[in-house]
């Protein structure tokens, strides 16, 4: 029923909106589905028959109703490395693998815990890798020959470096000319796709004044075969399997990050709201479907589902027949797609890299110089010069870290007293002073989480109230305590222990559910005796006052509380509290 509802109330001309939108989209898919391919290692056909397989079953089976999938240059450095280090087979085995995470992660109700991973990694991230994607095209530009590709930066740059001698000035011509289609025709022709008019006038120029001249598609990879993606089973072997466990991982969570945001796009563009976990089980489906047809892993392409929303997408049967236009085309015009150059491809990919960068949060964060600031910019070098992997554990690690730290320094103790001047006598942090302070009642206020990383706090507390002599009963207010995890359990009740064992009488006012259950769960609550917890700190402050040494009152001056004064010339708390 879901499914259908997806449908509700389709018509003729939501028929007619999506077929416009398709088959945009599908001419907008093809020069991409090829570059990044390429761009991946494998040959370019491979990128088509993603954008085929997954782009189908993406919109047919994901959560959101205007998504549009494919490959991605987000994959590009991870795949890169992938068949460089293990080879185009395994790499399949590796897309196949990505797709049963994906939609284990959807059935376990996951999606919403991808939101979680902070905003300084995904920009660090996928900074990094625009970098990545964006250098890698500087030899195809050029036109470079015999460069060899490399899994890390350094060495691909140091390539290029080495190589510089073999430039070739036809491919610096017709790289220019695309890049120039590329940002004109948005400003001359909106409606018509930049990278179709770059690739078509790039390679007919190409072709008719510098035949020969260029590194083309066909002659790098061989011609692009016509007609349908053949189904071909893949060898799967337990130590195979092994193997490409950890990069089926990765594939997975760059997948769903990616498909995510791109949801979450099209939602802020449509005001539609998508279903996050249903969208990882199609997105799975997807990536488990299309190496089965020689396909690359894939995901939720931002650029393409913006440009699908754009032009009327009515329904998900936008992005189906998306991937239909690019299966007709692949059968009818496949073999043309051999005379393309390199170096018509590389602006395509130089432009995706620029506009994927997102420079302008980039530079934003950078310039606000916080915590966020150093994990945007620890992600983005270590994406760069190591591995995706090792970014994002980096920037993870390095963003719990300083999110503990925060959450440390947000936690305070303070001592309060009564403050007479106001008409229900709150207690206040300000009324404590050298001449104003109880020496026999403690009353402190704890603010914020008690957990494992306040222990400082509680320590800090513990060597003051054991180091007052005078000390006779505690009041501790919990009211600003929200939650408390084992470990800040633990320091609290060893707190409280120490202080009974000196014969402190200590007494808890205004406690949350949350610290009350676990203190009933671990016996703490027991332990300190139901009699000694209060709803208000009015109560315990009352049960306080008449648990005090009264002959250690007279002759107080401090008066830090109404009583006092009669207490400190009758030591008697009868005659003076109501």
């Amino acid at each position: 029923m879901k499914w259908v509802g997806r449908f509700s109330g389709y018509s003729a001309q939501a028929f007619r909106k999506d077929l416009v939108s398709g088959c945009i989209v599908g001419i907008v898919a093809i020069p991409l589905g090829m570059a990044f391919a390429i761009a991946s290692g494998v040959k370019p056909e491979y990128g088509l028959y993603t954008t085929i397989i997954a782009g189908i079953l993406i919109s047919l089976l994901g959560g959101s109703k205007f998504q549009i999938g494919g490959p991605t240059g987000a994959f590009i450095p991870v795949l890169l490395a992938v068949v460089m280090q293990y080879g185009y087979e395994n790499l399949l085995v590796a897309g196949f693998l990505a797709g049963v995470f994906l939609v284990l992660m959807g059935l376990l109700r996951l999606g919403s815990l991808i939101r979680f991973i902070p905003k300084p990694v995904t920009i660090g991230f996928t900074s990094g890798i625009a970098v990545i994607i964006f250098s890698g095209q500087i030899a195809n530009f050029l036109g470079l020959e015999g460069v060899e590709r490399h899994e890390y930066f350094f060495y691909n740059m140091k390539e290029i470096f080495l190589r510089i001698s073999s430039l070739n000035l036809y491919s610096v011509l017709i790289a220019g000319i695309c890049l120039a289609a590329l940002i004109l025709t948005p400003k001359i022709l909106p409606k018509v796709p930049g990278s179709l008019v770059g690739i078509i006038v790039s390679t007919l120029i190409a072709s008719w004044l510098f035949p020969g001249k260029l590194t083309t598609i066909g002659a790098a990879y061989g011609p692009i075969p016509a007609g349908l993606p053949s189904f071909a089973p893949l060898d799967f072997t337990w130590d195979r399997i092994l193997l490409m466990l950890q990069p089926a991982l990765i594939i997975a969570m760059l997948g769903s990050i990616e498909s995510l945001l791109s949801a979450v796009v099209a939602d802020e563009m449509t005001g539609t709201r998508h279903n996050s976990n249903r969208e990882l089980i199609g997105q799975g489906v997807a990536n488990m479907a299309a190496p089965l047809f020689g396909g690359i892993p894939a995901t939720g392409a931002i650029a393409r589902t913006a440009t699908n929303i754009k032009n009327g997408a009515a329904s998900p049967l936008s992005g189906v027949i998306h991937g239909i236009v690019v299966l007709l085309i692949v059968v009818l015009f496949a073999p043309y797609a051999s005379s393309i150059p390199l170096a018509s491809m590389a602006p395509i990919l130089m432009v995706v890299a620029w506009n994927m960068s997102e420079y302008k949060n980039f530079t934003h964060m950078l310039k606000m110089r916080t915590g966020d600031s150093l994990i945007l910019l620890v992600t983005f070098v270590l994406t760069v010069f190591t591995t995706l992997t090792v970014a994002v554990q980096a920037g993870l690690a390095l963003a719990v870290i300083l999110f503990l730290k925060r959450m440390s320094g947000m936690v305070a103790v303070n001592k309060m007293l009564p403050d007479h001047t106001s008409g229900k006598e709150k207690v206040q942090a300000h009324m404590v002073s050298e001449e104003r302070n109880c020496p026999q009642l403690g009353i402190y206020t704890i603010e914020g989480t008690l957990f494992f990383g306040a222990t400082h706090v509680l320590e800090k507390l513990e060597e003051k109230l054991l180091g007052d002599p005078d000390l006779q009963v505690v009041l501790l207010r919990m009211g600003r305590v929200p939650f408390m995890d084992t470990t800040g359990e633990a320091n609290f009740i060893s707190l409280i222990q120490r202080l009974m064992q000196r014969g402190v009488i200590v007494l808890i006012s205004g406690i949350k559910p949350q610290p009350k259950e676990l203190l009933l769960k671990t016996g703490g609550y027991a332990m300190i005796g139901e009699k000694r917890f209060f709803e208000h700190t009015g109560e315990a402050l009352n049960y306080a006052l008449e648990n005090l040494q009264f002959q250690k009152c007279l002759g107080c001056k401090q008066f830090a509380f109404r009583e006092c004064t009669g207490l400190s010339s009758t030591g008697s708390l009868r005659q003076h509290i109501s």
